[in-house]
């Protein structure tokens, strides 16, 4: 429960820009490349595609959003090794947010996103240097419902990446698409949901106290 409460009070935290508040999460998707071209969109009939396709492995992708001021930056990866997380939160804090004195990460409790990842990635000056400008928050087993990352995928899946792409090209053109378009309606994500209402509506999952 401390950690969800953790979590709800970080989320009811005011905008400051030079500690924003960030939820990272990761996902995978399979490359599919076409056998044989779709049939075109006709009047009354959508696009037809074939049943058979060739399987051209896999890619990860780090999702990272800003809900209060609906921004959102997402990297295309071979793998999610530590290193690719240490190099995705670099890139945050040195090009998306020079300026702000702490990044305020929220994600799940993967053995990745640890310090160490850091310090395996960088120089030992510059990992320490990386990581006083984070403050970690993770969300508890079971406890993804938190991450507004988790959100921004849906979002992702249903509006551009639902769909057949043969490579990592042509799947980081069509996020990149999403991405500016998304960024700029700037939808933001207001949290309603708080610490006082999970004691109420959640109170099945706290501790009993005898006495």
């Amino acid at each position: 429960m401390s950690q969800m409460e953790d979590i709800l009070d970080v989320y009811c935290r005011p905008y400051d820009p030079s500690r924003p508040v960030i939820c990272i999460d990761e996902s995978s998707k399979q490359l599919l490349k076409q056998v044989r071209e779709p049939l075109p969109m006709e009047p009354g009939r959508p696009e037809r595609v074939d049943d058979h396709y060739e399987r051209q492995g896999t890619c990860n992708l780090f999702l990272a959003c800003e809900p209060l001021r609906g921004w959102r930056q997402i990297k295309v990866s071979k793998r999610r090794t530590k290193l690719d997380w240490a190099h995705f939160v670099r890139q945050l804090l040195e090009e998306q947010y020079p300026q702000a004195t702490r990044l305020v990460l929220v994600m799940d409790n993967l053995n990745t996103h640890r310090p160490a990842s850091l310090y395996e990635a960088f120089e030992p000056a510059e990992a320490k240097r990386l990581w006083d400008r984070l403050e970690l928050h993770y969300t508890p087993v079971h406890g993804s419902w938190l991450n507004v990352a988790e959100c921004e995928f849906s979002v992702l899946s249903r509006q551009c990446t639902n769909r057949r792409l043969p490579d990592q090209e042509a799947l980081e053109a069509a996020i990149e698409a999403w991405r500016q378009e998304r960024n700029h309606s700037a939808a933001p994500v207001k949290w309603q949901f708080t610490t006082a209402d999970a004691r109420i509506k959640l109170a099945h999952l706290y501790p009993k106290i005898n006495g």
